[in-house]
């Protein structure tokens, strides 16, 4: 949310359109959450979005602005040059950019006013509790003068977070500032979209697998003597065992997940893990112990819940009834174009 207002507030300049818009309050909003002025107040922030950013919609949408595109080719660039084309690779394979490359595409004509920029942003570093050596490294620079002399000059190897720093530090009155600004609020957000996907696809293969695993597990219970009418007690049992003690529709009551819902469309990915290992682990021991009673079989499928649940305490994560819902996995596909990675079990041997 806060790097979202960043970008709206580095982004509003248009010229020509609406002098009756707060432009200059829109920019200067975006200084709240990059520099944290006395503090981000959390109540000042959701009344903006709940109460001015609809009258700003309704503007872009009258005059049919479009959505920030993005797509490399339609990054701003800081200056003539892309700042990636700046990137430089250490002996490490690890990526840096000379502050005296970076010094004229910010707009600077002088080190020593650059250099108050690179001050800022290194006190920023500290204040954010990072530690300013792994971002800023002293370094000399080789400068070879008309007449063949070379002269070494100082320099700083920084990383990727510290330009960010620098740029959120520098003059606002150049344009090559509020360009790099807005630069690095495009891709901080596109690295979140990047990460939600990556989260989403995750996800989406789990449920896949465990739809799979479901399936071998009702095998297994049937090799072990499980009758067809006692499937959903056998399945109940790993349940209770995971949850200790509730069962697949007490999970639901206590999640608000509606009773003819899918309840694994509705966990997230640490909580379809954990019960896919609950199921392997018990098709495992049911196959290993030999188990071809009935009775005995569902003993086990609980008694495995229990020992998954107990793993989880010991290593302090979260208890898979205390996890919220997620939401539903259909709409997880339709957001991602995801479509077919739940192939056609998704409606076959539905654990409701």
């Amino acid at each position: 949310m806060f790097l979202s207002s960043e970008l709206l507030g580095c982004s509003a300049k248009p010229e020509g359109v609406d002098a009756d818009l707060p432009w200059r309050d829109i920019a200067g909003f975006r200084n709240v959450p990059a520099h944290n002025y006395l503090g981000i107040g959390l109540s000042y922030v959701w009344r903006v979005i709940e109460d001015e950013l609809p009258t700003l919609k309704r503007w872009a949408v009258h005059h049919d602005y479009r959505e920030v595109d993005m797509s490399d080719k339609h990054l701003p660039a800081l200056g003539g040059k892309s700042f990636e084309d700046l990137k430089k690779i250490n002996p490490h394979g690890a990526e840096y950019w000379s502050a005296r490359d970076l010094q004229p595409l910010l707009g600077y004509s002088q080190w020593r006013r650059f250099e108050q920029a690179v001050e800022r942003a290194i006190s920023s570093c500290k204040e954010s509790g990072n530690n300013p050596d792994h971002h800023f490294a002293g370094a000399g620079k080789p400068i070879t003068g008309g007449k063949g002399a070379v002269q070494v000059v100082e320099d700083y190897h920084l990383s990727r977070f510290a330009c960010y720093l620098i740029a959120q530090n520098g003059d606002p009155r150049k344009p090559e500032i509020a360009q790099a600004q807005k630069y690095f609020a495009i891709q901080t957000r596109r690295q979140e979209l990047t990460d939600h996907l990556a989260a989403d696809l995750e996800r989406l293969e789990l449920r896949k697998q465990t739809v799979e695993e479901f399936k071998a597990l009702s095998g297994a219970a049937q090799d072990a003597g499980v009758q067809s009418k006692m499937f959903g007690v056998f399945h109940d049992a790993g349940y209770k065992g995971l949850y200790g003690g509730l069962g697949r529709d007490a999970i639901k009551t206590k999640k608000g997940v509606p009773e003819k819902e899918n309840l694994l469309d509705r966990m997230n990915a640490t909580e379809l893990a954990a019960n896919q290992f609950r199921m392997t682990q018990t098709r495992d021991k049911l196959a290993r112990e030999r188990v071809h009673d009935q009775n005995q079989a569902i003993r086990t499928h609980e008694q495995v819940g229990k020992e998954v649940r107990e793993a989880i305490k010991r290593i302090g994560g979260d208890l898979p009834e205390r996890i919220p819902p997620a939401e539903h996995i259909k709409e997880v596909v339709d957001e991602r174009d995801a479509g077919g990675l739940l192939g056609d079990a998704s409606d076959k041997n539905k654990d409701k």
